[in-house]
């Protein structure tokens, strides 16, 4: 491995004692202590890198010390403050899924990576912090110099990549995307444009967000607070429907809006409210409607997962998609960045810093 190339790691958090064995070293985080209430600053104990002696069982447990630079904000990790996410977590815990950061200290039996390493991985939680311990196996892949790019390409950023491979999407398909201004709609846009020549037409709810839409590559707009989706996309693709739909939002609308054997690919619901299918429209015109829960590809298809970040990474690295931070807020403004997402005021990705 070149010395601070980023290396994309497989790991699970682990429940780990308070108590350090790791010196002095204290670890800044924004524990969820009570759900639904704000996020306090506390500085704890760093966690023990020392596997616990019922983990020596299984030699191919590795334990690795990363300090953490970025911290990417999902909506998930709101809903999970709130308890109303699907991955429940007991308080008190630390929220944070997608960590960017660098390798501080390895196990005695870590070989793929080692300190000054740049690692970036997807986890169910612990990320809002300045440190944590992962373990599992480490699976190294391509290396780049660039930082700040790559990082908010994780969840939000790849997981619209996702259905993008698996679909698949023939080139020059028209594609519908739905919260187009925000962190998952824009990584649709620029990789459906840009690395599978695809006509896309964004659905939002205003003009300034449409405008960002439209400088990252959507050829067409539709204000769903305005007029009817349906109908603005019969005009725009003549009377054909689109080939794909993407979102969750305003899906009953968006699968009234395609084509002949068109799908549409269910990633979320922002707004909380999770619609019912009609099933009867899957049948006038042989749609397929799909799920993508992107980060469960992670234990459930490893390969799978690993390829589409390696593949995302190096169209980033190669200039051929441009991802879009929105806001970076400070680790002692982690409320006002949940707040900030809430009011829908985001657009791009929101990042926290621990620097």
């Amino acid at each position: 491995l070149g010395c601070g190339g980023p290396v994309l790691l497989r790991f699970r958090i682990s429940a780990l004692a308070l108590a350090s064995q790791s010196g002095d070293r204290g670890c800044r985080t924004a524990p969820c202590t009570e759900l639904a209430k704000p996020l306090l600053l506390r500085d704890l104990p760093a966690p023990p890198l020392q596997p616990h002696q019922e983990l020596n069982v299984c030699p191919l447990l590795l334990r690795v010390y990363v300090g953490i630079h970025f911290c990417g904000l999902i909506f998930a990790d709101i809903l999970a403050c709130r308890g109303l996410y699907q991955d429940r977590h007991t308080p008190p815990f630390t929220p944070g899924t997608e960590p960017l950061g660098s390798v501080m200290e390895t196990g005695e039996n870590v070989s793929a990576v080692k300190e000054g390493n740049r690692v970036i991985s997807v986890t169910g939680s612990k990320a809002v912090a300045a440190e944590c311990v992962v373990d599992e196996k480490v699976r190294t892949e391509h290396l780049f110099s660039q930082i700040t790019e790559e990082f908010h390409l994780s969840v939000q950023g790849f997981s619209p990549t996702f259905p993008l491979f698996i679909l698949p999407l023939p080139p020059r398909e028209t594609v519908l995307v739905m919260a187009g201004a925000w962190a998952t709609g824009l990584a649709i846009i620029d990789l459906a444009v840009n690395m599978f020549q695809a006509k896309v037409t964004t659905a939002a709810g205003s003009d300034p967000k449409h405008e960002l839409a439209l400088t990252s590559g959507s050829s067409h707009r539709v204000n769903y607070n305005q007029g009817s989706l349906r109908e603005e996309v019969k005009a725009l693709t003549g009377d054909r429907g689109v080939n794909v739909a993407i979102g969750g939002d305003i899906f009953k609308a968006a699968l009234q809006s395609l084509a002949w054997e068109g799908r549409i690919v269910v990633m979320g619901f922002a707004r909380g409210k999770i619609p019912s299918i009609p099933t009867n429209l899957l049948l006038l015109k042989n749609v397929s409607a799909m799920g993508v829960y992107w980060g469960q590809y992670q234990q459930e298809d490893f390969p799978l997962f690993s390829s589409t970040i390696s593949s995302a990474l190096q169209y980033c690295q190669e200039k051929k998609i441009h991802p879009h931070i929105g806001a970076v807020f400070k680790l002692e403004e982690v409320d006002e960045a949940f707040n900030h997402v809430l009011q829908r005021k985001s657009t791009g990705k929101v990042i926290i810093s621990m620097k």
